[in-house]
């Protein structure tokens, strides 16, 4: 779990906990190699991209201290939980450290703690089996409040280690609300990652202020003040 900052935090400071994040499906190997430099440049905590660049990302980023990031059963949370463990050990056969799940939004939305729970736990084994660790998305603009608590207390008890807003993609982003939640929730205890709609300094300083101990982000150097990167993402 990335450590605390203080409520206002320098950008410098935030760097080191962003998720340098590019998910656009047609995002091309330039555009990959580019945020793979701005992330070591900056000091980010990891490069966060689809499976398919996993490989190219890991080995561009060994020896720099940024993770590579990736995401499992993304963006729809819609796949079995054979599919997303599958998912997982490819990832981190391929050199993934940290990997992004969404979380069955239909089970938790109906209620569903165990299945949720179940599933979280396996594609966890997958992901520590292999030294990587595990951020659950709860898709946060798509549940209830009763669901966003159930998520929390799931991810916990199947041994994740962060809970996640949003995968960027779901008509909804991380909210000030939503992060005080997860944080009363498992604060302390997991990682919490604002991601969706952080897009500037501010935004950033706010959720951090709230409880998230990382970032998913498009707009990283913007946040950092050090110009204008978008990857246009929805993060």
């Amino acid at each position: 779990m990335s450590s605390h900052v203080s409520t206002s935090p320098t950008p410098q400071e935030l760097a080191p906990l962003i998720d340098h994040t590019v998910l656009k499906p047609d995002t091309g190997e330039t555009t990959v190699r580019r945020v793979i430099a701005e992330a070591v440049e900056h000091g980010f905590a990891s490069v966060c991209i689809n499976p398919k660049w996993v490989e190219l990302t890991a080995a561009a980023l060994a020896g720099t201290g940024v993770k590579t990031c990736t995401v499992v059963g993304f963006p729809l949370g819609a796949t079995t939980t054979a599919q997303k463990v599958a998912e997982a050990q490819e990832a981190v056969a391929n050199g993934a450290e940290e990997i992004d799940m969404v979380v069955d939004i239909a089970d938790a939305n109906a209620g569903a703690g165990e299945a949720v729970r179940a599933q979280i736990a396996a594609v966890a084994a997958a992901a520590h089996s292999g030294g990587a660790i595990l951020k659950v998305i709860l898709e946060t603009a798509l549940l209830t409040e009763d669901a966003k608590v159930l998520v929390c207390r799931a991810a916990e008890a199947a041994g994740a280690d962060f809970v996640k807003t949003s995968t960027g993609f779901g008509g909804g982003g991380a909210t000030v609300e939503d992060i005080a939640l997860m944080h009363r929730e498992v604060g302390g205890r997991l990682g919490i990652k604002a991601s969706g709609g952080v897009r500037s300094y501010e935004d950033a300083a706010a959720v951090v202020a709230a409880g998230a101990t990382r970032i998913g982000a498009s707009s990283s150097l913007d946040i950092v003040g050090a110009g204008k990167t978008s990857t246009g993402d929805g993060y």
